[in-house]
């Protein structure tokens, strides 16, 4: 049954990325088509093409490899001056693959036809270059809402799971019983997984953090607690016993001494574990957690070398990953699928596979918003490019030529097999090094 959840996952997420890619695919056709551009092609993937259908001018299709999406427009870049002689400062392999690149775009014109991308004024193909990733983001906002607003957030409620049968300081690391060990508090109370804990030392508590705070502080002081058990109310004495625990910061990491080694507080301490509940979040908390995520995101892309380099180097040690680290779809495929088959509710399940695919649309949206060809970033550049030379052009009084995009096929080739070179080592990290959530 676990294999089948974990498989059903996968497929989830994969059903998901491909979604995605779809819908980042309309976000730049629709404005295309908006502003008279004709798009010769729609396909979602790349290589040999699985099926098609013609509707009016465009072709809709899928191709085998289904590793992202693109849409064909006529006249992604100016056509080449007649009679233009080959750089000579340019090698003959990038020289062909200029010329290549010249002879696809050429095949997209149409004599007497003016529905052009690159006539098209500057503000108009920016938002055209922009509409995918734009379309990621707001599909990740959506995701968001449903995930936080709609199910609800994962919170420790006040019906108890489990009690421990034993007092273990934290610092003893280990988490079986001896018999040195004196009993848990709450075991002796006589409190049983799924009693609701209602008020403590007279305190109503909503929240098992609540009820947690007051035993915390009340080590040895006999205290009152009502508890509902089969729907029936009754009330039980617990004597939290002084235990400790590690001092953690603000952000749950553990706080560590001059010595590098973990602080430790002296608490109250009863043997109450909480079952876990979904409470639905307002409905701005998921557009705020998006941004907050798409900053991380940035953060991380301005590093993504050192991040891959760091990768590469766990891979080969055999270190455990960083979880805030990138990911291949292998690594998202292979965490929904744990996500999917976790011992938990089913609706908590699918909260976090849908979390996961906001995240990976974060992902795609800020990836392709880096200014390097052939992402969409790459492309917003070279119209601001043109914009820039025409204006100019018009302030001395002359007429600027087209920014021809297909001179940089070059950089465009360095940056693909650098993307194709991080993708495989992430490919071969998350299996053989996978990161470790669960």
């Amino acid at each position: 049954m676990t294999a089948i959840a974990f498989l059903i996952g996968v497929l989830v997420l994969v059903i998901g990325l491909a979604v995605s890619i779809a819908l980042h695919e309309v976000g730049h056709l629709l404005p295309a088509k908006l502003f008279g551009v004709r798009v010769g092609q729609y396909m979602i993937g790349f290589g040999p093409t699985l099926w098609s259908k013609r509707v009016g001018e465009t072709e809709y299709g899928f191709k085998l490899l289904p590793l992202g999406g693109f849409i064909s427009m006529a006249g992604m870049y100016p056509p080449a001056p007649e009679g233009e002689e080959p750089s000579k400062r340019r090698s003959r392999f990038f020289a062909t693959m200029v010329q290549d690149a010249r002879d696809a775009n050429a095949e997209t014109l149409v004599d007497g036809d003016d529905r052009v991308f690159y006539k098209l004024p500057v503000w108009k193909r920016v938002v055209v270059m922009l509409g995918g990733p734009v379309m990621n983001l707001l599909l990740a906002f959506v995701l968001s809402a449903v995930a936080v607003s709609g199910i609800g957030v994962a919170v420790a409620t006040t019906t108890v799971a489990s009690v421990s049968e034993c007092v273990i300081p934290a610092s003893e690391n280990r988490t079986d019983c001896t018999s040195g060990d004196p009993v848990a508090p709450a075991a002796a109370a006589g409190i049983r997984p799924g009693d609701v804990i209602v008020s403590i030392d007279g305190q109503a508590v909503s929240t098992f953090g609540e009820a947690a705070a007051i035993i915390q502080d009340a080590p040895g002081r006999a205290l009152p607690v009502v508890i509902e058990r089969d729907g029936t109310q009754q009330t039980v004495t617990i004597t939290p016993q002084e235990s400790d625990r590690a001092v953690t910061d603000a952000q749950g990491q553990p706080v560590r001494d001059a010595a590098g080694l973990p602080e430790y507080e002296t608490v109250g301490f009863a043997g109450l574990r909480p079952q876990q509940g979904l409470e639905p979040q307002p409905i701005w908390v998921g557009p705020e957690a998006t941004i907050q995520q798409v900053g991380a995101v940035a953060q991380i892309m301005t590093q993504l070398p050192v991040r891959i380099y760091d990768t590469a180097a766990d891979l080969v040690t055999g270190q455990p990953r960083d979880p805030d680290g990138p990911l291949s779809v292998v690594g998202a495929g292979r965490l929904a699928g744990e996500y999917a088959a976790v011992d938990a509710p089913i609706l908590a399940r699918v909260q976090s596979i849908i979390g996961l695919l906001a995240g990976l649309n974060i992902a795609l949206f800020v990836f392709n918003l880096i200014p390097l060809l052939p992402l969409d970033g790459g492309h917003v550049v070279v119209a601001l490019w043109d914009g820039i030379k025409r204006a100019v052009a018009r302030l001395r009084g002359t007429v600027a030529r087209p920014v021809d995009a297909t001179r940089l096929v070059p950089v465009t080739f360095v940056v693909v097999v650098l993307l194709i070179g991080m993708g495989g080592v992430l490919f071969l990290a998350d299996i053989f090094n996978p990161v470790q959530l669960l």
